[in-house]
């Protein structure tokens, strides 16, 4: 069955604005939030491979050296669908967008 990988992405602004908020606000969304990832994620426990994680800030490698950099991702994770459409609906009602402030989750298949 083909695998897909999904990026969550949030924009840095959606972060810092969260971010703002009361302590007492923040851990009530993380409250509601957490509880609706791992209900998300047992409903679709047959179509992940690979929980992943979230991720911190980026260090970039080029030909010119090593630097930070910014970048939307947030967090990872593997499927696997018949389709990207498939894997793609998986993610409808994610609380990645539902309740935390993610922008959206990009849905990329490995081609290898």
């Amino acid at each position: 069955m083909p695998r897909f990988l999904a990026v969550y992405t949030m924009k840095p602004k959606d972060l810092a604005s969260f971010r703002r908020l009361p302590k007492a606000e923040q851990d009530a969304i993380d409250a509601v939030g957490i509880e609706q990832w791992a209900a998300w994620e047992n409903r679709n426990a047959a179509s992940i491979l690979d929980r992943g994680g979230m991720v911190g800030k980026t260090t970039r490698v080029t030909k010119d050296g090593v630097a930070n950099a910014v970048n939307p991702f947030c967090g990872y994770l593997v499927v696997e669908a018949e389709t990207i459409d498939a894997a793609a609906r998986l993610f409808k009602d994610h609380p990645h967008i539902t309740v935390f402030p993610g922008d959206g989750v990009d849905i990329m298949p490995f081609l290898t």
